[in-house]
């Protein structure tokens, strides 16, 4: 299928700069996908479009200051730095910007007491690296770290704000080095502490997995065809407790509702030939765009998605080429704020 079916154009000033002034007073998006209806709500009044017994499902990973940045030595070429994920002690996978020359030995300051050399690229513009600093290693990231917000975020001297500290993680994540994320589950930035005390009262359930979300899940297909990009791999673990309420969700009829991508792709990676889920760790490359067979999720959250990307090839296989066109017509229509600190949508 040629890439181009899944492009569209968005005016510049829907990109959500800064997070709504409360989490649940997003907009929502509701369509269905066997009427193909679209309709408008909040997001703060959610419960009311589930069913006691449903069971909603979260990526509860942890964003760290990922961000870095420093100066090349020799020379003192600016460098900005993304962790990817670590390897073992100090030594991690990065993504470096403007940093064509960086070559095996090559250091890379962010101050007097932290540092990190290169000891190997790997191509496209990520590289091995061996870090060192003084005192806790979580010390030193909160030090010299930035909340890694998407590119398309505008902010004064290139860095983040206290507020995006706050705003750009969950209000349930935890922190676990395995499984920390590069990038936020947008799709579960809208929920507070009240949309959960009103599921709860309706009857629905919660449950969360996780998912360490790298970079390469945002970047844009750089293929003519969507049958030729390779995904990347990426750590997943389901806990018993999550596998065995959803899949006690499903014997009895209730839907799963996955918030976010990186949920739905947990999922599905973690799906048995019967269509239950598996407990456990894993790697997940899954790869969806349309034609997918889902084998889990029945609804999902997620926020508006950039063009050309797998994140709009997996909506697009929920929700059908037709219909997510016409969602993303009526939200910009409509001036829906998009992006990672946009509004929500909803696909029954």
């Amino acid at each position: 299928m040629d890439l181009s079916v899944f492009d569209y154009n968005l005016p510049p000033e829907l990109i959500a700069q800064t997070p709504a002034p409360q989490r649940d007073l997003a907009r929502l998006l509701i369509t269905e996908r066997n009427s193909g209806s679209i309709r408008e709500g909040s997001f703060a009044d959610v419960a009311e479009l589930f069913d006691p017994g449903d069971i909603i499902v979260l990526n509860d990973t942890y964003v760290f200051p990922a961000r870095l940045l420093g100066r090349k030595e020799p020379g003192g070429a600016a460098i900005e730095m993304l962790l990817l994920e670590s390897l073992c002690e100090g030594k991690w996978e990065v993504i470096a910007y403007r940093a064509s020359r960086l070559k095996e030995g090559t250091r890379v300051v962010f101050s007097e007491t932290f540092y990190c050399e290169v000891i190997k690229p790997l191509g496209d513009g990520k590289f091995q690296v061996q870090f060192f600093w003084e005192g806790a290693w979580d010390d030193a990231l909160n030090q010299h770290g930035h909340i890694p917000l998407p590119p398309y975020i505008q902010r004064e001297d290139n860095k983040t704000t206290p507020e995006d500290k706050k705003r750009y993680q969950t209000i349930f994540a935890k922190h676990n080095q395995t499984y920390d994320s590069a990038a936020a589950p947008t799709a579960s930035l809208h929920f507070t502490d009240q949309v959960f005390s009103q599921l709860k009262k309706r009857g629905v359930e919660t449950a969360n997995l996780t998912l360490r979300i790298g970079l390469d899940t945002f970047l844009p297909i750089r293929c003519d065809t969507i049958e030729e990009h390779t995904i990347h791999s990426e750590s997943y673990m389901v806990p018993h407790e999550t596998a065995e309420r959803v899949n006690q969700a499903l014997q009895r009829g209730n839907r799963v509702i996955a918030v976010g991508t990186t949920a739905v792709r947990t999922l599905e990676s973690a799906a048995t030939e019967d269509g239950l889920l598996q407990a456990g760790e894993g790697r997940s490359q899954l790869y969806i765009y349309p034609g997918y067979k889902f084998k889990i999720v029945k609804n999902m959250f997620t926020n508006f998605h950039l063009p050309r990307t797998t994140l709009i090839l997996l909506v697009s296989a929920f929700m059908g080429t037709e219909l997510w066109r016409d969602a993303y017509e009526h939200a910009i229509k409509n001036r829906f704020r998009f992006y990672s600190y946009g509004d929500s949508m909803l696909i029954l």
